[in-house]
């Protein structure tokens, strides 16, 4: 203890000195959270928009892997897939190049990418090895969004490419579908875009695009029409088939034109509405703005007569059939068919000049003419006789008694007269009922009877011939052969050098000069008559 005791007398206190600064310890995390920082900046400075899209299925997607591609650039990734909350989509969470950001508006489309063949073409083979892929079309001007409802069908791409849209109104869709080709004049310009039904759910909307520099083609006057399959005609001139091309045959397609005889017109514009007619022949048909509504009635049959049958005059058409339907007719006690006529005037060239259209076109003398005056009927006839398809016909026809020009609902009603065919079914009763009247079951038993006595009649004539043959004519050929003789016998005795004909040769020469002396005698009696009383005179000269 004493040692201990006096080292620690001896020792000296300690000094504890601060140092200034900082500590060198500590440069090395500040250094780090620095670049952290930085790092983070950037890469919140350069993080792309975040987006979320909807499918029906998430075949072919997957998180971390799946790229969203623009003309094959990837622009974005998919990060997160899921199921909707209503278990009938799913959501797909993506991030886009930061670049993107101005693109995201309600105009811009994404879609699944898959290999697929459409339009005569193939698309998107590439898939079949690297997988599927979200394509995406930007655009421009829409509402800014981040939400998108992906397309089930991919569409075609036309951003950026020069050209112009418009839209076909059609009454059905028929076999188009996006990406059929557009075709002028057999020569493939452009293709379906999209379509759907229009506002009033009346019409089908169909937007084509065509490229420059033929969409300069499409102007004011131009037709478009249905170019699927094949328009088959036959005319005149023999059976003809026209189709744009193989595709269209296969997978439909479109085509367009000016029709013969009509000037192009102005260029279309940018989103310009056209109808589709369906077939090239339709867009020959000339528009009419001015129609009038007929009506007819009907005390027949009118199987074969639907909505959109012609009506014709000597073989033309003037309208069209739009509504048939049966009544009962309180004052006649029968049922009837009234059947509404569309007729388009205009097709009548100079008619309008002489019809009227007052009082809600009740007043038409023309055509009170024409029933009144020229007997105009209204007739069904037979328009196609493979698929029994009827037409109402309008005629003339003096032999028919005088009707009035009636009006009923404000439509002037054209009296009817039976068809054709009915007046063959009638003539074919007629037939029909006059042979019934035949006694068939009699006129078969005397047949009978006939026959029967014919055959006994053949038998006697058979026995006859055989008893002609054995007894008449044996006597026959001996007589023949005495008739020769006696022939020949008479030949001699006639004979050039027989007694017979040498005398009768005399006789003839002793004959004739009696006739000559006769004959002289006649002449001087004839001169000198009276030398029958005092004979004949002496000549002068003696």
């Amino acid at each position: 203890m004493t040692d201990s005791s006096e080292a620690q007398t001896l020792a000296a206190p300690a000094e504890v000195r601060k140092k200034g600064g900082i500590s060198l310890v500590w440069i090395v995390p500040i250094v780090a959270l620095l670049v952290g920082g930085w790092l983070v900046f950037k890469a919140m400075s350069e993080k792309g928009p975040v987006v979320t899209m909807t499918f029906s299925t998430a075949e072919g997607l997957e998180a971390g892997k799946t790229k969203i591609k623009f003309k094959d650039v990837v622009v974005g990734q998919v990060e997160d897939i899921r199921v909707g909350d209503d278990l009938t989509h799913v959501v797909v969470t993506a991030e886009l190049v930061k670049d993107y950001a101005r693109f995201l508006n309600d105009k811009t489309r994404f879609w699944v990418a898959r290999a697929q063949i459409r339009g005569g073409t193939a698309s998107g083979l590439s898939t079949l090895l690297s997988g599927a892929y979200i394509g995406i079309d930007p655009a421009l001007g829409g509402q800014p969004t981040t939400s998108f409802a992906g397309l089930e069908v991919p569409p075609v791409i036309t951003s950026g490419l020069p050209g112009r849209h418009f839209w076909l109104k059609a009454k059905h869709l028929g076999s188009l579908n996006v990406g059929v080709p557009v075709y002028y004049r057999q020569i493939q310009v452009g293709q379906v875009v999209s379509y759907g039904f229009a506002p009033d759910g009346q019409t089908v909307d169909v937007q084509v695009f065509v490229g420059a520099p033929h969409d300069a083609k499409v102007t004011k006057n131009t037709r478009f029409w249905n170019a699927s399959g094949l328009d088959v005609s036959l005319s005149a001139e023999g059976l003809k088939i026209d189709t744009e091309s193989l595709i269209s045959i296969i997978s439909g397609g479109l085509a367009f034109d000016v029709p013969d005889g009509l000037e192009p017109g102005e260029v279309a514009g940018e989103n310009s509405v056209f109808n589709l007619y369906p077939n090239r022949e339709s867009i020959q048909e000339k528009s009419y703005s001015v129609r009038r509504k007929w009506m007819v009635y009907f005390d027949q049959s009118v199987r074969g007569l639907s909505p959109g049958a012609p009506v014709e005059i000597y073989g033309i058409k003037i309208g069209e059939v739009t509504d048939i339907d049966l009544v009962y007719d309180e004052k006649m006690k029968d049922l009837r068919v009234p059947v509404v006529l569309s007729i388009e005037p205009e097709r009548i060239a100079n008619v309008l000049k002489a019809v009227s259209d007052r009082q809600g076109g009740q007043s038409e003398p023309l055509l009170r003419w024409f029933v009144e005056e020229r007997n105009l009927r209204a007739q069904l006839k037979t328009g196609n006789l493979l698929t029994g398809q009827m037409l109402v016909d309008l005629g003339f026809y003096p032999e028919e008694p005088k009707a009035q020009l009636a009006h009923e609902n404000g439509m002037p009603v054209i009296p009817s007269m039976g068809g054709s065919i009915e007046q063959i079914q009638e003539s074919i009763a007629r037939i029909t009922r006059s042979l019934e009247k035949v006694p068939f079951e009699k006129i078969g038993k005397s047949l009978d009877q006939l026959l029967r006595e014919s055959s006994v009649t053949v038998r006697e004539a058979g026995t006859f011939v055989r008893r002609l043959d054995g007894e008449t004519a044996p006597m026959l050929q001996s007589s023949l052969g005495a008739l020769q003789g006696t022939l020949e016998e008479l030949q001699r005795t006639l004979g050039k050098d027989s007694p017979l004909n040498y005398n009768l040769k005399k006789t003839l020469e002793e004959l004739t000069l009696t006739l000559r002396s006769l004959r002289e005698l006649s002449t001087a009696i004839e001169n000198q008559p009276q030398s029958l009383l005092f004979g004949k005179g002496e000549k002068k000269d003696e």
